[in-house]
């Protein structure tokens, strides 16, 4: 098993980090600071509160006054980059929220995401002064620095996993649609990849505007359409007719299947926790022209309270000639992960096409593969 994440600040990184700050600022006391962040409840603590402990320390050991504080961690912020120092950016969040900094604290975020990411902590900011920040998102769209232009995306995307939900920009994403808008064609993937998953973000919320967004902006660059089809998936995974028929999907129903003889089976038909299985599935295509076809499948995991959830798992994406055959196999793991836990019970299997289930078969678990009694 993989060590957790937020043992990454480790003693050794606390003393590192400690003696840099030492040596462009002399009274900062190392041992007080490292003795307080460790004290309890640190082992108790997620990664992101670790974070936020760091930074909210930080202060009590730097001098009082912000913009003072501020030009210590600017004199060492080159040599603190990758993601453990993402407590400079909560550092600014933390101690920089009052009007009189507003504009020291915007440049300290952009100074601080080209070695980390401020994404999370210019959240706060937003929610206070929406329109004020997002005149620096605007003008961020534009710098010549990939890191900056990912943060005037990824700070104002509306789900941001672990960032605090912008409720604002569910109910109207205009003002984020006119950032993205500088950086649809943008010539960095890092960059690109951030302004998809805002526009996904945004589609679940207001999948209209994100389709008339989609419809206006595709077919005029390849790195615009990749954008835009990363976007969409929520759309296409839930097989929304007119993100169906925008990304090139043929069109299928029940009634008029552009296939036959679909099936999936899985081998064993019975299992622990733990364990794995084989599914193995199959179509003929019936149809005659090409067709482009989006395969999923699909489990109905057992919760703890005895229902079931459906979650979709991807297989492929592509076009097949009239007449083809597929047929194809995939291994399925039954651990226990970290966001999902197995209960034992009857699992119902589908296989998906174009948003469309076309076959089922079920698996029955029955318990941890440990459990010997």
């Amino acid at each position: 098993m993989s060590e957790p994440l937020k043992n990454i600040y480790t003693l050794e990184f606390l003393n590192d980090f400690s003696n840099k700050i030492h040596n462009v600022y002399a009274e900062f006391n190392k041992s007080d600071f490292v003795a307080s962040v460790l004290a309890y409840p640190w082992d108790e603590l997620p990664l992101k509160a670790r974070i936020h402990r760091i930074a909210e320390i930080l202060g009590d050991y730097l001098p009082n006054d912000f913009e003072n504080a501020l030009n210590i961690l600017f004199s060492i912020n080159k040599s603190c980059v990758g993601f453990p120092y993402l407590f400079f950016p909560d550092f600014v969040a933390t101690y920089g929220k009052q009007e009189k900094y507003f504009e020291l604290s915007m440049d300290a975020l952009e100074r601080f995401t080209q070695q980390s990411s401020s994404e999370f902590a210019i959240r706060p900011f937003l929610l206070n002064d929406p329109r004020g920040v997002m005149e620096y998102m605007m003008k961020w769209s534009l710098s010549p620095n990939e890191h900056v232009r990912r943060l005037s995306s990824e700070g104002c995307r509306p789900r941001l996993p672990w960032g605090i939900a912008l409720s604002m920009f569910k109910a109207d994403p205009l003002p984020v649609f006119k950032v993205l808008e500088n950086l649809k064609e943008d010539d960095s993937l890092y960059v690109r990849k951030s302004v998809a998953n805002n526009l996904n973000d945004i589609s679940k919320d207001n999948p209209d505007a994100v389709l008339a967004i989609a419809e206006n902006w595709i077919c005029h660059n390849q790195d615009t359409d990749w954008i835009l089809k990363r976007g969409c998936r929520t759309l296409i995974k839930r097989a929304n007719p007119k993100a169906m028929s925008l990304f090139g999907y043929t069109s299928s129903s029940a009634e008029n299947p552009i296939f036959r003889n679909a099936s999936i089976s899985v081998q064993p038909n019975q299992l622990k926790i733990g364990d794995s299985c084989e599914l193995n599935y199959s179509l003929d295509i019936d149809w005659s022209s090409p067709v482009h076809i989006r395969l999923e499948y699909g489990i109905d995991f057992i919760k703890s309270n005895g229902k079931s959830s459906r979650k979709l798992f991807f297989l492929s994406d592509k076009t097949l000639l009239p007449n083809a055959h597929l047929q194809c196999t995939r291994i399925h793991s039954f651990t226990d992960l970290t966001v999902r836990k197995h209960h034992p019970g009857i699992h119902k299997i589908v296989l998906i096409v174009n948003g469309i289930e076309y076959a089922q078969t079920t698996l029955n678990i029955l318990g941890c593969k440990y459990d010997y009694k």
